[in-house]
Formats: C-alpha cells, structure tokens, sequence
C-alpha cells in the first residue's frame, strides 16, 4: 500500500481552517490559568516531608534485617553453588 504523505499534507494545509479550532489555543491558556497555583511555601513543607519520610523508611528497613549468618556468595561459577540445579534435584552432598 503506497500513501502519498506529501500530497495528504499540501491538502489538509490548504484546506479551511476548521471553525471549533479558532480561538482554543487563548481558551486553553484561560483554563490553565484560572487553575489554583499551589503555593512554593506548601510545596517545600510536602518535599521535606517526603524526604524525611524516606530517610525514615530506609532507617526501618536497615534496622530490622536479620544480621548475616556465614556469607555465602552465589555466583553461577562457584564449586559449591547450593542454588544449582544439580543440587536442587539431588539434594546437597
């Protein structure tokens, strides 16, 4: 299927222009306007309070980990790797 874009764009710019579309860029700009602006002082107490938030967070989660037992590396290359298959489906030696 062969489209001719550039003829399908020189018709729809030469065509009149459609009257829904006159004046909707100064109305949208109206609109956007009228909108209530949140206020900076607002905006800076809701992020220190979503920073703090996070810090608290991640504080809570480091605090209630087990400690480490032995440190087990699982690397795919390792000789005694206890999540291999062979030893999922044999059982460790």
């Amino acid at each position: 299927m062969k489209t001719d874009l550039d003829g399908l764009l020189t018709r729809l710019r030469n065509e009149p222009e459609h009257p829904g579309l006159i004046g909707l860029e100064e109305a949208v700009f109206r609109r956007i306007a009228a909108l209530p602006q949140v206020s900076t002082g607002s905006q800076l107490r809701l992020g220190a309070v979503a920073a703090f938030g996070a810090v608290l967070l991640g504080i809570a989660s480091n605090g209630f980990t087990p400690p480490a037992e032995a440190s087990i590396t699982l690397s795919p290359f390792a000789p005694s790797n206890p999540l291999a298959p062979s030893t999922l489906l044999v059982g460790p030696q």
